[in-house]
């Protein structure tokens, strides 16, 4: 299934480590979680804190979309966690 992303919101979770984000199938809002350590693997020295993670988000937000589409294509749950080992 294609998913859509119009809704270009994210935010970083600092107590879990994660940033969400928000995918669509037709109406269905599909929320995902992205864990902080596969971005710092996507940039190798990249910071950890909110702002650096959030730039990273957008500077690969095509690669995290079809790692998100992959994930969600082999599953049906209400949401989904990425982790480092999806962005391959």
């Amino acid at each position: 299934m294609k998913l859509s992303f119009p809704n270009v919101s994210r935010s970083y979770d600092a107590r879990r480590k994660w940033i969400r984000f928000w995918a669509y199938d037709n109406a269905l809002e599909v929320p995902f979680f992205l864990a902080a350590d596969a971005l710092t693997k996507l940039v190798p020295g990249a910071s950890d804190d909110e702002v650096s993670l959030l730039t990273v988000f957008d500077q690969h937000r095509d690669r995290i979309f079809r790692a998100a589409e992959r994930v969600y294509s082999r599953n049906s749950k209400g949401s989904y966690f990425l982790k480092a080992t999806d962005m391959a």
